[in-house]
């Protein structure tokens, strides 16, 4: 699915990374770990088109990413990516039903792959350990770690073909994490999706198909 080659990325202050080779198949679940500072964050942004690619090579089954415009990466990226921020990135005067339901109002793509929005909504809400109850509030009323469950499943929404979580549990203590992979893992459909997590924390390498580190 997604096969990543000679990638380098020079910042501002003229730091590079080199990163390694990978390749990602249907239904992998891949963690990347490594310390803060070594291009986890920037890894996923190159992925998912958000930062173009200066030099090496994304190759997403038989669209190369560095070949494209701004324009249609932000169509790729809202198209074929479920993207779980660290931050969240969920809008606090929106309920929870309207955030999720954000994961297709930008792709036509996941939006055919829903047959009924509600409940699905609904399913992925109570697969990942809320109850239906939470759609109607805001979610600013919600815990981090419902948030987080929140943020999960707009991601999950219409079935995009890659979800990328930037360190999802770094505010979740080990059990609360242990289950919100779980969940995700129980969640998501393996016959055509696959999965990219990045994290400090090595804790959750049992948890993952394949492990990549970062220097």
């Amino acid at each position: 699915m997604i096969c990543i080659k000679d990638l380098i990325y020079r910042y501002d202050d003229n730091k590079t990374i080199s990163f390694p080779d990978i390749d990602i198949n249907v239904s992998d679940k891949v963690l990347i770990v490594g310390p803060s500072g070594c291009g986890k964050s920037t890894l996923l942004n190159l992925i998912a088109g958000a930062i173009k690619i200066q030099k090496g090579s994304i190759s997403f089954e038989s669209t190369k990413l560095e070949k494209m415009s701004s324009i249609s990466l932000d169509r790729f990226r809202a198209e074929n990516i479920g993207y779980i921020f660290q931050t969240l990135n969920l809008i606090p005067f929106l309920s929870v039903y309207e955030n999720i339901e954000l994961g297709v109002k930008f792709s036509t793509k996941r939006a055919s792959r829903v047959d009924d929005i509600t409940e699905e909504i609904r399913r992925l809400i109570n697969s990942l350990g809320l109850d239906t109850s939470v759609l109607k509030r805001k979610v600013s009323q919600l815990s981090i770690g419902q948030q987080q469950r929140v943020a999960a499943a707009r991601a999950l929404l219409g079935k995009p073909a890659l979800l990328l979580a930037d360190e999802p549990t770094s505010a979740l203590d080990r059990k609360s994490a242990m289950n919100f992979l779980n969940e995700i893992d129980n969640t998501f459909d393996k016959s055509c999706q696959s999965l990219l997590m990045v994290s400090h924390d090595e804790s959750l390498i049992s948890y993952f198909d394949k492990v990549v580190r970062l220097n």
